[in-house]
């Protein structure tokens, strides 16, 4: 048996940290209900800071399991959470609205105010940890 859940968050290679500094309330707070639902939807999903830029030096999270699921990028108007094989994900609750015209990624564009939907939000990091495992990814 591995270790707790807690244990596993609570782990500086399973949590990044919080948002990065001067990140406004709106963004912050957002990020970190996507960070909450990720957890419910898939406990044994890794986030890590990747892509780190003198423009952005805390990074980009990113959440994997046998693979890249999505990644959480704070910009100056939107939050954008982009699962890396959302093209193959089935979305009955329509929340990928950007992204559309490409053959691999698909987005979910948040805006001040914006509400994601919480069951279809973790049914699509269900789905792309399953995409990932029958693959044979990570």
């Amino acid at each position: 048996m591995g270790p707790s859940r807690s244990a596993r968050a609570g782990s500086p290679s399973r949590r990044a940290g919080p948002a990065p500094r001067g990140t406004p309330d709106w963004r912050a707070r957002a990020l970190a209900r996507i960070r909450r639902l990720i957890e419910e939807a898939d406990p044994d999903a890794v986030e890590e800071r990747k892509w780190k830029r003198p423009a952005n030096p805390a990074g980009v999270p990113v959440w994997s399991h046998h693979g890249i699921l999505c990644t959480g990028e704070t910009y100056a108007t939107h939050l954008r959470v982009t699962f890396a094989r959302g093209a193959s994900l089935e979305d009955p609750k329509g929340l990928l609205n950007s992204g559309q015209a490409g053959r691999v990624l698909r987005a979910i564009v948040l805006r001040e105010g914006d509400e994601v939907d919480a069951d279809g939000f973790r049914a699509l990091v269900r789905a792309a940890a399953a995409l990932n495992a029958s693959s044979g990814r990570g």
